[in-house]
Formats: C-alpha cells, structure tokens, sequence
C-alpha cells in the first residue's frame, strides 16, 4: 500500500481492501475491493482504465459504497495535480516486481471478459459499422425496454420541469416535442431520421406532426422493435423504416431531417460525407436537427473502456469543429442548444432503472454484462457533470440559391 501511494503522489482517494482483509485509505470513502491476485494481474498486463474495467467487469474487483463518489474522488485528484504520473525507473521496477512476486500475481494475462469488443476489418467500412451497432445495439429489444421509458429513446431527454410526477418520459416526450418545432414539421412533410434508433421520433412526428417518415437504422434488433410499433400504432403507412447505411441513402430530398446521437460512431474521417449526405438529403430551405455528444481532443472515443464495451470505434468532437463540418457541407448554421446537464438527469434516471431491476438485469444479459451497464451510467453521468463530455441540439439549413432560409425571425421552438 505505501508503494501505491508513493507511485500516486499522496494519500488514496478511495479506500482499497485486499482479498486477505488488509486495507487502506480513508475509512469514510467507497472502498474499492481486490477480490482475488488475479484482478492485480489484469492491472499488471493492463494499467489504468482498461485493466480496471476488465477487473471490475469480471468481477475480481468491486467496490463498496457510492459508485459514483468514488469516481468523483479520483477524478478530483487527478484535476488537483497530485497525481504525479510518475515514469517508473530500475528502482521503482523491481520494487514493482518484488511485490508482485510476494503476492503471487505474476502470471500469464487472463483473458477478457466476453462482453469486451472484437471487432476487426478497416475502420469505418459498412461490415464494421454493423458489426460496432450490434455490438452495442442488439443485446435484446427486452434490456432496452427495461431500462428506457415507453417511448424507447435512447439520447438526451429535455427536461422542462423540476415538479414532483415529472418524469422521465414525460422529459423524453418534451425533447422529441422540440426537435419537431425546430424542424418546423406540418402535416404532408417528409421526414428523414438517420440513425432511427427505436423509432421515437418517428412516431412522434407521424402521430403528433402528421408528417410522412423514413428512417434509417443498421440495427435489426431497431428494424424489428420498430415494425412492431409502427403496426400497433396504424402507421405503417405513413412510416417506412430499413436497414440501410447513411451512405446507401438515394431518395428524392426530403423536407426535414433529423440525426439524433449517430453522428458519433461515423468516424472523423468519414464525418465529411456523412454532413454532405444530410445536405443532399434536404430541399432547399429544409432544416436539419443534429443531437451530438461533444468531447476536446482527450480520449475522443471516450476511453479505453467505451471503445472496448460500449461503443468500439466510436469519435467525439469538440462541437466547433462539428459546425465546421456542416458550415463545409453547405448548412447554415442557426441555432446551438447545449443540453449537458439534460444528459446527467436523464443517465441518473436510467441508472436509477437498472438498479431497481437489477435482477431482471441479470437475467436478460448476465452478471457481467449488468455490470458493464453499471460501469457506463455511472461514470457517463459524472463525465457529463464534471463538463467532461457535452451534448448540443444543432439546427441548420439549406438555403436557397437565392439565401433564403424560410426561417422565423423568432425562436418560435423556445
């Protein structure tokens, strides 16, 4: 332990207890639990946020207490500077090795667990991209159920109120409420949603906007759930839904378009044809709703944890250089809305749901997967509350040739 907190620079910011009951750290903090040598052997062969996760994942490693607080105590250290980040020399080495020795860690790596990405072929070809949305997107339309809301809607909600009853549904069915306004949708439009996710706003804006709808998905757990609702809410007719690419799109333009939280796992190379595809998507005059979570030039994937669990090959921006890519496309750009703390309350509130239903949890995609989950709210919320991560609601157009944007001088979606 001494050895730990000579590497750190000072004292633990969370309690640590071993699996033969020695322990350090402050009494009063989430103790984090090394339940056997081999969750010291995943940080052995992988130090730092990857090996913690592997351990944690498989449970080797646990934590007592508040997730969340000790999260928000290591991050506060590593913010104040007192983490040294030490390089290792001779002397620290062996020292390393002689612990590791006496405790008997040293060993062959131990294999990840099943839930960790495997993906291969080139970044950002069409079998890749399916294969990173499947990994994430089809554990099973029933997990998904459980943890979202009735209407499924897996970004951002926008919540409006602090009063008691005001839910989370309520908050998604508010922000699905605004994206329509800012797209301006009337009965009779035609409506491109990229990246479709369950169908809410294609719902939304068939039932409550009359508009006819196509939306776009490469998730065939989505494709499915999504037929379902449109037959059991009668519109099939005015809703059509495919397993398609954004770069497979050929249709006529489109009146409005909407991509809610996709931008993220298109890639910052392709990022460039993906905007240019939106833009040629759109009449002149028609309006785009982009949601996207933002992130500086720090880890843009999201970490090693995300890239290997969550969402493998996924690319966050800072939101600047995401309005350059529009502005480059030909969009003009409105309207920026930040909804980055939106995105704490609505992480909580699904954090919240897996807890209560932790064992039906884990008997939809097992312990460790349930674990994962656990991992990702946890740390999602605190990375969108410690201003880590953002998230913005842009709206753009496309002119005319002429400069016409047909937009009110108002914000008539305030």
């Amino acid at each position: 332990m001494p050895f730990v907190e000579r590497l750190l620079g000072g004292s633990l910011p969370v309690g640590l207890r071993t699996w033969d009951g020695v322990r350090a750290g402050p009494p009063d903090a989430p103790t984090v639990v090394l339940r056997n040598r081999r969750a010291l052997r995943r940080l052995l062969y992988a130090p730092g946020e990857l090996g913690l996760a592997r351990a944690y994942v498989s449970g080797d490693l646990d934590v007592e207490g508040d997730l969340a607080d000790g999260f928000r105590r290591i991050w506060a250290l590593t913010r104040s500077g007192a983490v040294r980040g030490a390089k290792l020399g001779p002397r620290e080495w062996a020292e390393a090795l002689r612990i590791a020795v006496g405790l008997g860690v040293v060993g062959p790596p131990p294999k990840p667990p099943a839930e960790e990405a495997r993906l291969s072929g080139k970044l950002h070809t069409l079998l890749r991209d399916k294969s990173a949305i499947a990994h994430h997107y089809d554990l099973g339309n029933a997990f998904y159920q459980l943890l979202m809301d009735e209407s499924m809607a897996y970004s951002s909600a926008y919540w409006t109120s602090d009063e008691d009853g005001y839910d989370l549904e309520q908050a998604q069915w508010d922000k699905l409420e605004l994206i329509c306004r800012k797209l301006g949708l009337r009965p009779g439009m035609r409506l491109l949603d990229v990246g479709c996710g369950w169908g809410s706003l294609l719902v939304h804006a068939a039932k409550h906007h009359g508009v006819q709808a196509v939306g776009i998905t490469l998730s065939a757990e989505q494709l499915q759930h999504i037929r379902g609702r449109l037959a059991q809410h009668d519109l099939e007719d005015r809703v059509e839904v495919r397993r398609q690419d954004y770069r497979e799109l050929t249709d006529e333009p489109f009146d409005a378009v909407a991509s809610i939280e996709m931008g993220e796992h298109v890639g910052e190379e392709n990022y460039p044809e993906y905007t240019r595809t939106l833009y040629r998507m759109l009449k002149p005059t028609g309006r785009l709703v982009l949601q996207q979570m933002s992130r500086g030039a720090v880890a843009p994937g999201g970490g090693a944890f995300i890239e290997r669990y969550i969402a493998p090959d996924m690319t966050m921006r800072p939101v600047s250089r995401t309005l350059g890519h529009l502005e480059t496309a030909g969009f003009e750009i409105r309207d920026v809305h930040a909804l980055r703390e939106h995105y704490v309350r609505t992480v909580r509130a699904w954090e919240k749901t897996l807890e209560s239903n932790w064992d039906d949890v884990v008997a939809l995609i097992g312990e460790s997967g349930a674990r994962v989950w656990r991992l990702y709210l946890v740390g999602g919320a605190l990375a969108f509350e410690e201003n880590r991560m953002g998230v913005d609601q842009i709206l753009a157009v496309r002119s005319s040739d002429t400069g016409l944007s047909a937009l009110p001088a108002t914000r008539e979606w305030s």
